[in-house]
C-alpha cells in the first residue's frame, strides 16, 4: 500500500485528483469533544505517562468495555502507541526467534512485517475470495499447528476481508488453543463495525475457560477516527503475560500523553456517535458493493464488518493496474489508488488479481472512484 504512495504523489504533482482507495484512513470527523477538551487545557508541560497508560484511561477503557459485555480491571490493560505497537510486543512477549503463528489468509499486510522484524514464521490458512473468505474448519488450524506453533492470531471483523467470525468459530478456537497450550490473539478494532441485523460481535474475552489463553488488541483509531493519536490497547487476565508487556511498554518510556487525553474523552462521548458511524458505512458498504457489481468481469465479496471489500478484478496483475491507473490514467482529471492484494497474503503468488477497497469516502466520492475504476479497467484491458 505504502509502496505505491510516490505514484500517488507523482500524479497529485501532475495536477490530478487522486480518491485513496488504498488506506483505512477514515474520513468521519472525531467526536467534537475530543477537540474542544483538548483545546481547552490548560497546562505548560507535557509529561511521560505510566508506561501502562494513565490510571483514567485505563478506567475509561474498563467502562467501555463493560457496555460490550466484556469484563475486565485497569490492571489488565497495557496502552501502547497504536494496536501496531501492541502486536509487536505481543510476538515479542509470546515468541522466541524461530516459533511460528497461526492466522487465516489473506491478513493484515503489518503482521507479516512485525514478524519478520521478531524472526517469528506466519503459517496460514486458506480462505477464499469464492466463499466470501469465510473461516474453514478448525482442522484447518489443527494441521497447521507444529511444536514451534505459540499462537492463533486473527483480526475480527477481519482487514482485509471484513469476514466477521461467529461465536461458535471463536469457542472453536479457544478449544483449539487451550487443547495445544496456545494464546488466542484476536485484533478487535473494528469491533462496533458490523452491519447486518442478524450479526454480532464476539469478543476473545468473553469466552469462558480462556483466561490464560485470550489476549484482545485494540484501538481507538477507526473506530473514532483518531489514527493520529496513535493510543491502542493490550487486554489479557494473563499475569505472566502482562507482566512480560510491560518490560517492552518500559523500555519505550510512555504511549502518546495527548493521544491518550484524546482516547479518554472519545471512550466516553455519546454512544450515538458509534452508531451514526456505523450506519454511514453500512450504506457506504451498500453502495460500493452494488456499484462495483456493474463492472463486468469481477468477483466482490460481502464484508459483513470493518470497512474493507477485496475485489478479484479481470487482470493478471493488480500491482501492475494499480500503478498505470496513478501513472498513465486519468478521467476528467482524476484517478484512483487501491490496494493491491499481494501484499495481504504470506505467498505473493497468491491474490495476484485481487485488491482491498477501503471504504472510507463519502458516498458521492465513493461512486465516482467506482466510475473511474471501471474506466481504467476498459481501458487498461483493451491496450
Amino acid at each position: 500500500m505504502r509502496a505505491l504512495v510516490p505514484y500517488a504523489d507523482q500524479a497529485k504533482r501532475n495536477g490530478l485528483r487522486v480518491y485513496h482507495l488504498n488506506i483505512g484512513q477514515p474520513d468521519i470527523s472525531s467526536p467534537s469533544e475530543v477537540f474542544e477538551t483538548i483545546k481547552s487545557i490548560g497546562i505548560d508541560l507535557l509529561p511521560y505517562s505510566k508506561s501502562q497508560g494513565t490510571d483514567a484511561l485505563r478506567v475509561a477503557a474498563t467502562e467501555y468495555y463493560k457496555k460490550h459485555d466484556i469484563e475486565v480491571s485497569p490492571d489488565d490493560i497495557i496502552v501502547t502507541t497504536g494496536a501496531s505497537e501492541g502486536i509487536f510486543f505481543l510476538l515479542h512477549s509470546i515468541t522466541d526467534i524461530g516459533d511460528e503463528i497461526v492466522t487465516p489468509e489473506p491478513f493484515y499486510a503489518n503482521y507479516f512485517g512485525f514478524a519478520t522484524i521478531s524472526g517469528v514464521k506466519i503459517i496460514s490458512v486458506e480462505t477464499k475470495l469464492d466463499d466470501n473468505f469465510s473461516l474453514p474448519d478448525v482442522s484447518s488450524f489443527e494441521e497447521k499447528i507444529t511444536d514451534k506453533t505459540k499462537a492463533i492470531l486473527i483480526c475480527n471483523p477481519g482487514n482485509p476481508t471484513g469476514n466477521l467470525y461467529s461465536k461458535a468459530e471463536m469457542e472453536e478456537l479457544g478449544k483449539l488453543v487451550v487443547k495445544y497450550n496456545l494464546q488466542l490473539v484476536v485484533d478487535e478494532v473494528y469491533r462496533e463495525f458490523v452491519y447486518d441485523c442478524n450479526e454480532r460481535h464476539s469478543s476473545v474475552l468473553q469466552i469462558k475457560g480462556l483466561e490464560d489463553h485470550a489476549i484482545m488488541v485494540d484501538s481507538v483509531s477507526k473506530r473514532y477516527s483518531l489514527c493520529g493519536a496513535r493510543v491502542g490497547f493490550v487486554v489479557s487476565k494473563n499475569k505472566l503475560l502482562k507482566d512480560t508487556i510491560l518490560k517492552f511498554a518500559q523500555a519505550r518510556l510512555s504511549p502518546p500523553t495527548y493521544g491518550q487525553i484524546a482516547a479518554e474523552v472519545a471512550l466516553k462521548s455519546s454512544e450515538s456517535y458509534i452508531k451514526n458511524s456505523v450506519l454511514e458505512y453500512k450504506s457506504r458498504r451498500d453502495l460500493l458493493v452494488s456499484e462495483l457489481k456493474k463492472i463486468p468481469g469481477i468477483k466482490v465479496s460481502v464484508p459483513k464488518g470493518a470497512f474493507y471489500c477485496m475485489v478479484a478484478l479481470p487482470l493478471e496483475s493488480a500491482e501492475d493496474f494499480a500503478k498505470w491507473m496513478l501513472g498513465a490514467f486519468q478521467l476528467d482529471g482524476e484517478t484512483v489508488m487501491i490496494a493491491p492484494a499481494p501484499g495481504f497474503y504470506n505467498n505473493s503468488n497468491e491474490g495476484k488479481n485481487q485488491v482491498r477497497i477501503a471504504y472510507v469516502l463519502n458516498k458521492g466520492d465513493l461512486k465516482k472512484s467506482v466510475q473511474i475504476l471501471a474506466k481504467g479497467l476498459e481501458v487498461y484491458n483493451s491496450r
